[in-house]
């Protein structure tokens, strides 16, 4: 992949990448920080 010209990223079993409009993360541990990144990127607010 690198060689096609992707940008690697060595993240946490529980993290998640945003790039651009692009929100991934690497397994189900991830879930909560891709959602949270997921709704940024949405322009959701949450207020409790």
């Amino acid at each position: 992949m690198i060689l096609a010209g992707a940008d690697y990223q060595a993240i946490a079993i529980d993290g998640a990448v945003t790039d651009g409009k692009l929100v991934t993360a690497p397994a189900w541990p991830a879930h909560p920080a891709w959602i949270g990144q997921f709704l940024k990127v949405l322009g959701t607010k949450i207020e409790a």
